[in-house]
């Protein structure tokens, strides 16, 4: 395929997600970048930024032509209410997610290669009665209920997690033999599908503090992991562990590794997003479809003020090309 074509959800309308949108398409990309959104909410924010923004309607039967500077392709969604900036409503909810539909169903049906997504405010989605823990569960029930696997990229480093959006007095009950076994397999065969490395390295952490310390800070490294990382190993695998959180992010065990797999969110990506914040991308492995996103929230207090940063958003982009690339 010589020209791609994109589809990019802003997220949370009163958030950063139009800044970084009108940001985006001052530049000009080797693809078609089709803005799943209302039309006035991105003119409207291209106002306020100062920023020159032509919008031209989707034609899904045009062929697909590269993105232009200072233009936006826009598949029109309308907002639900009208939007304030910084200020979050629930009433949005279901205009963010019909945009996420739109977009969703577009790729699976291959009038998108990919979908890149901008930053959703979970709890305002909640708010108006729809239960939504994130993206990446909402991807996965809508793709046909395949399990997925959140990894995120930042320069020279990759990170995957055995959980979610998950509360942390909840990980231990989440974390099965079955599940892990899954989670590994995932990554291992979207590592060599889309990222073309032949034997991945995983390296994976432990749930407890030094691993368990032997059984006497826990017990989930011995009757769990440590199992699940034997038996893959031994069908050709390349898993390593379960080593110390603590310790699993130093340059030489990272020089061994293709990606870490930390048990639960906060355990790995307060790590990545220090090395790589800005720069980052989030990747849903285990989809049928091509899936990046933004390593950040809605940052309400930045929104229609011109202090947002395109670069994740920027960076998605460009890992959604490679992704399809590869395909």
């Amino acid at each position: 395929m010589s020209v791609p074509r994109l589809a990019l959800t802003p997220g949370e309308p009163a958030g950063i997600g139009p800044d970084l949108v009108v940001q985006l398409v001052q530049e000009p990309f080797p693809a078609e970048l089709v803005v799943v959104s209302d039309p006035d909410l991105l003119e409207a924010r291209a106002r306020r930024l100062g920023l020159p923004v032509a919008v031209r309607r989707f034609d899904a039967d045009a062929p697909p032509a590269p993105q232009v500077a200072g233009w936006v392709t826009v598949d029109a969604v309308p907002l639900s209410a009208p939007v304030r900036c910084g200020q979050g409503d629930p009433a949005q909810a279901h205009h963010v997610l019909t945009t996420l539909e739109r977009a969703t169903d577009g790729a699976l049906a291959g009038r998108f290669q990919a979908l890149v997504t901008g930053p959703v405010h979970k709890g305002l989605i909640n708010e108006a009665g729809i239960a939504f823990s994130g993206h990446t569960e909402w991807l996965s029930e809508r793709t046909g209920g395949a399990l997925p696997v959140m990894m995120l990229v930042a320069p020279g480093l990759r990170v995957a997690l055995a959980t979610t959006h998950l509360p942390l007095r909840a990980v231990p009950d989440a974390l099965n033999a079955e599940h892990l076994r899954r989670v590994m397999t995932v990554l291992d065969r979207d590592l060599r599908r889309r990222y073309g490395l032949s034997t991945p390295r995983i390296l994976v952490c432990g749930l407890n503090p030094h691993a368990g310390e032997g059984g006497h800070l826990g017990d989930e490294e011995q009757r769990i992991i440590e199992p699940v990382v034997a038996s893959l190993h031994a069908e050709g695998l390349c898993v390593i562990g379960p080593l110390p959180a603590d310790t699993a992010f130093t340059p030489e065990r990272l020089a061994q590794a293709d990606v870490v797999l930390a048990m639960y969110h906060d355990q790995g990506l307060p790590v990545l997003k220090a090395q790589g914040f800005g720069q980052a991308v989030n990747v849903t492995l285990g989809l049928p479809i091509v899936r990046t996103s933004v390593d950040h929230g809605t940052a309400f207090d930045l929104a229609g003020r011109g202090g947002a940063d395109v670069g994740s958003f920027r960076a998605a982009v460009h890992e959604a090309l490679r992704l399809v690339a590869a395909s």
